[in-house]
């Protein structure tokens, strides 16, 4: 489908993203909670049956190894993370594991990820699994209520399905974790339901306009967390001890949270070419950063991007070139995760 009609079901209707190169593992064992509570930035402790949330795994210099999203289902932990990190990580923390009641499973290969996005996307999903739950207009009502990180359980064609509640994309949504064999069948259910498959242009489109940083885009083993922004929605000020806090703690409290860099957003002119990555962000005639990300807006009606800048030109309003177009420093997201917004028409 043309990228247009792709873009228009996610912030219309309801779009399918294919998550499945995303990495799973699974933590059992009585004592995982605790253990991963003692490796990631999140208070994973804190996290209760069908709850979830955004977490960094960090060396102890700060940096970031990996972030993850962590869903308590009752059972075990499910760890969604980047698939190219996935065996490494699952290798690592077993290696970590001493006296713990606590074994890690990859599952990446051994299941799918399957995306549905957009307004309708609760709507689709309660026809998907209504046989298996409540009935249809109830199971809509539960999905639509759920709060970002939260996860349940259903049965699908005799397998266990993994509801989580995503933003990952820019767009609220729910992702499918399932059995790989079956995948093929969630596929043709959702579309049967009246969600529209939808390409990895659209999905990065609308994950540039929610301003949602990618690992291995736009972080990576050299970042640290508040260097992205991220530090709201992955670290704990409360909780205990956990590799790499003691240099978050000092850049927080000593530096009050200044870092050289930060990621910021970038709203260019109308009409100027889309950047590419790499390409260096200008103010009062000095390098000051690069481009991590960049698309065309079909909300806003121009090119937006997402790029490091030194700290000093990080304030909304701030004039910069980029390429051969002119722009500004701007708030993020460019456009709220919930917003349904028309397409700008073309000059």
């Amino acid at each position: 489908m043309p990228l247009a009609d792709d873009y228009h079901a996610l912030r219309h209707s309801a779009g399918i993203v294919d998550r499945s190169t995303r990495g799973r593992l699974v933590v059992t064992g009585v004592d995982r909670r605790s253990y991963l509570q003692g490796l990631l930035t999140n208070d994973i402790a804190a996290l209760a049956a069908g709850t979830g949330c955004y977490a960094a795994y960090l060396t102890a210099q700060g940096r970031m190894i990996a972030d993850m999203r962590v869903f308590d289902t009752g059972d075990d932990l499910l760890v969604d993370m980047d698939g190219q990190l996935a065996d490494a990580i699952a290798d690592r923390w077993s290696r970590f594991i001493f006296s713990e009641d606590v074994q890690i499973r990859n599952d990446s290969a051994a299941t799918s990820q399957v995306g549905v996005f957009g307004p309708q996307s609760a709507h689709v999903l309660a026809r998907v699994l209504a046989d298996s739950s409540a009935g249809g207009d109830q199971l809509e009502e539960t999905f639509r209520s759920l709060p970002l990180n939260a996860n349940r359980s259903y049965s699908f064609s005799g397998f266990r399905a993994s509801v989580l509640v995503s933003e990952e994309i820019g767009v609220r949504g729910f992702e499918i974790v399932i059995a790989a064999s079956v995948k093929t069948s969630l596929l043709e259910s959702l579309r049967t339901a009246g969600a529209i498959e939808v390409g990895p242009d659209a999905a990065e489109v609308c994950r540039v306009e929610g301003g949602r940083p990618l690992f291995h885009v736009d972080m990576d083993e050299d970042t640290i967390p508040l260097e992205a922004g991220i530090e709201d929605r992955a670290i704990s000020l409360t909780k205990g001890c956990y590799v790499g806090q003691e240099v978050i703690i000092r850049v927080l409290h000593r530096g009050h949270g200044r870092v050289a860099r930060r990621l910021v957003g970038i709203a260019l002119e109308r009409g100027v070419r889309v950047p590419s990555r790499g390409d260096q962000i200008v103010a009062s005639g000095r390098d000051i950063g690069s481009i991590t990300s960049a698309v065309d807006s079909p909300a806003l009606g121009y090119p937006i991007a997402l790029g490091y800048v030194h700290r000093d030109f990080q304030q909304p309003g701030t004039s910069v070139t980029v390429a051969d177009g002119v722009g500004s420093v701007t708030l993020l997201p460019f456009v709220p995760i919930d917003g349904t917004p028309e397409p700008v028409a073309a000059d």
